[in-house]
């Protein structure tokens, strides 16, 4: 009697484990697939959501702001990726340059830095160009040279700093106009309605939110092409004191 109660019990245990499970996996099935139903919507609904805050900024300051990031956006890129090219070994330029010196002299240095792309080593052709006329005249060549080429990893650097500073601003600017317009509207409804003035104020912040996230982006921009220019001119100076070294020690 004990074990037929015993094997009743197990049966109950197993049949019951086995419906938890059962019922488990369909519930987990079944969260899956709203998750996945879901997932679609949620996006849709931020893409419209965006839509509908742009639409609502107005078209004519957040149209212009639109335009602040795009360009903005657009000589960041060129920017990085000019100076990304830019960047060279100048360790390995140097003893290559060093090298050439010994072996083939200045006509050889000449074409080993005409072969390299890079600022660091149009600055080296220059010097060894004017390796004829002295070392001074070498120096004073890659000094000039170098405020060259500095000029132009600076390039259009400068209008990034412009639609930084601009975006904030036209965001402000909409803010106040926004506020203009919704006491407009009070003052010839001649009544102060909440709807009225909520419409306005959320108008009108609209602008500056998306000024200040136009801001925010190209600012971070901004900061690494600085940097990375930074990090040029400074290979570049100290490489070319190196150069000017050599070619002393080649003068002796």
């Amino acid at each position: 009697m004990k074990k037929l109660f015993f094997a009743l019990t197990l049966l109950g245990f197993m049949a019951t484990a086995n419906a938890t499970i059962v019922t488990t996996s369909s519930i987990a099935t079944t969260i899956s697939q709203d998750a996945d139903e879901q997932a679609p919507a949620e996006a849709t609904t931020f893409t419209q959501e965006l839509k509908k805050r742009f639409i609502e900024g107005g078209p004519g300051f957040m149209g212009i702001v639109l335009i602040c990031l795009i360009l903005g956006l657009a000589i960041a890129i060129e920017r990085i990726i000019y100076l990304n090219l830019a960047t060279t070994n100048s360790k390995k330029l140097t003893e290559g340059v060093e090298e050439a010196l010994s072996s083939g002299g200045v006509d050889a240095a000449k074409e080993y830095c005409r072969n390299t792309k890079g600022p660091v080593a149009s600055i080296f052709y220059q010097g060894l160009d004017r390796m004829d006329e002295g070392v001074e005249s070498a120096e004073k060549a890659v000094v000039a040279y170098g405020g060259v080429q500095m000029g132009q990893l600076e390039k259009n650097v400068s209008w990034i700093s412009l639609f930084i500073a601009l975006a904030p601003m036209l965001g402000f600017m909409g803010t106040v106009i926004g506020m203009i317009q919704a006491f407009d509207k009070i003052e010839a409804a001649g009544d102060m309605q909440p709807s009225l003035v909520a419409g306005g104020i959320k108008v009108a912040l609209l602008t500056t939110v998306f000024g200040l996230i136009v801001a925010i982006i190209l600012q971070v921009f901004y900061n690494y092409i600085v940097a990375k220019i930074d990090s040029i001119v400074n290979d570049m100076e100290d490489a070319s004191i190196t150069l000017i070294d050599i070619l002393v020690a080649q003068k002796k």
